[in-house]
């Protein structure tokens, strides 16, 4: 059996697109693609991504704030795409984008973006186990790594887990307000 890896890994190894047709099951009353289809997809290629990136089975443990920007119309073909921004010690952050066009691939547009963490567990599916951190290229990248400390610290803070005195990456983000 193949032994997990704790090497950094690129973002490109484990970025992972999706593609799907909006279809007449798919959408609401209006003809526009209803939210809860869009997160189950954006869940499903933000699990694989994920994934990829752990070498592990991955269970999703946060979503920040999925933001629906503009309408998915029937017929549309939507991309997903998803990249992992940082490893923590058992979890990882993936960022995940929607576009859309028209089936011609005409009018494409940015409709939608979120952040997922997963936690990676064992092959029993019970234990987190440790993650290979992530080792980011481009500027876009070192941007996204960055600043996913300061998101997972206000999701900690949200769920209680920890108190926002105790949140060192955000007091630094706003060290001058001490």
């Amino acid at each position: 059996m193949p032994t997990r890896s704790l090497e950094p890994k690129k973002v490109s190894e484990s970025h992972t697109v999706m593609t799907e047709m909006i279809m007449p099951n798919d959408t609401n009353p209006m003809g526009n693609l209803m939210g809860g289809y869009l997160m189950r997809w954006m869940d499903i290629v933000a699990a694989i991504c994920a994934g990829r990136h752990c070498e592990s089975h991955v269970v999703t443990a946060a979503v920040d704030h999925i933001s629906f920007q503009k309408p998915i119309r029937l017929g549309e073909v939507i991309t997903l795409e998803a990249s992992v921004t940082r490893a923590f010690n058992t979890s990882v952050e993936i960022y995940v984008e929607v576009f859309a066009n028209d089936v011609k691939g005409q009018n494409p547009r940015r409709c939608n973006h979120a952040y997922f963490t997963f936690v990676a567990l064992d092959d029993s599916r019970k234990t987190p186990v440790e993650v290979p951190p992530v080792l980011p290229l481009s500027s876009e990248e070192q941007s996204l790594y960055e600043s996913a400390a300061r998101r997972r610290e206000i999701r900690l803070i949200l769920s209680g887990r920890i108190k926002a005195k105790d949140a060192t990456d955000l007091r630094k983000f706003f060290a001058d307000l001490d």
